[in-house]
């Protein structure tokens, strides 16, 4: 699905990528872990074809950039991230946020069917936003804004599903439930591949098979969850010594 090899990147002479590795098997949902600025939203953006390595190797979905027409490549897949939200024009409808995903645009400029409509609306009832679906995007609230985003990156029907921070600035609650739609997501029949950035241990999911942790643009470990949640490897990559409790399959961290 995605195979990242001795990728490097620098901007300004400052080393954002360095020589990352890494390889994502279709049936397998990652989580992607690290502090700001460890290089996560740029490998993203790199996957996504907006930023170009200066060395190295990228295949996304069998396709080799460089040998691909990466706005073809962008329709199938889907990116929710808070960065994308500024391009919006916020004066839109929720629906037609929702329905631009349907032609990989940040705005609808395309005529829709009625069955199109249907389908935007299918997914809003999907995440409980349906009622806003005449609402301007600017009137919604943070957690509303990212159910939205969600329903619109799904309307492609997408192979790849890649969440940047989802949750970053949602309380508890809007947290929770956030959480709870993207279970649901990976809980149903063909379910795109998932690709969820944090740097909140406790938002990896049991749905995530797999962890990538990265730290000053490197992969310092990729491996199974079961593997990298651990006390001794969690301390020695934080550089702080933590203790880890897994209640409900999910690992919670407290600095000792």
């Amino acid at each position: 699905m995605i195979k990242i090899e001795n990728v490097h990147l620098y901007r300004n002479e400052k080393v954002i990528l360095n020589n990352l590795d890494w390889h994502v098997q279709k049936g397998q949902h990652w989580a992607i872990l690290g502090l700001n600025g460890s290089g996560k939203t740029t490998l993203l953006k790199v996957i996504n074809g907006y930023i170009w390595p200066n060395n190295g190797k990228v295949q996304v979905l069998g396709e080799t950039f460089g040998n691909t027409y990466i706005p073809t490549l962008r329709t199938r897949i889907g990116w929710v991230s808070n960065a994308m939200i500024d391009s919006f024009n916020w004066q839109d409808n929720a629906i037609e946020i929702v329905l631009s995903g349907k032609f990989g645009a940040l705005r609808l400029f395309n005529d829709v069917s009625d069955a199109e409509i249907e389908q935007a609306l299918s997914f809003m009832r999907q995440f409980h936003c349906e009622h806003l679906a005449n609402k301007s995007f600017e009137h919604l609230s943070q957690g509303e804004q990212q159910r939205v985003q969600i329903a619109r990156a799904l309307m492609a029907e997408p192979e790849i599903l890649i969440l940047d921070e989802p949750c970053g600035g949602l309380d508890l609650i809007e947290r929770e439930n956030l959480l709870q739609k993207i279970e649901q997501i990976a809980d149903g029949e063909n379910c795109p591949t998932l690709i969820y950035v944090t740097h909140h241990v406790e938002e990896i999911l049991p749905c995530f098979s797999h962890v990538l942790l990265m730290k000053d643009g490197k992969s310092v470990a990729a491996d199974t969850r079961e593997v990298i949640l651990n006390e001794q490897l969690l301390s020695d990559f934080f550089g702080r010594e933590v203790s880890l409790q897994i209640q409900q399959e999910r690992a919670w961290l407290a600095v000792k």
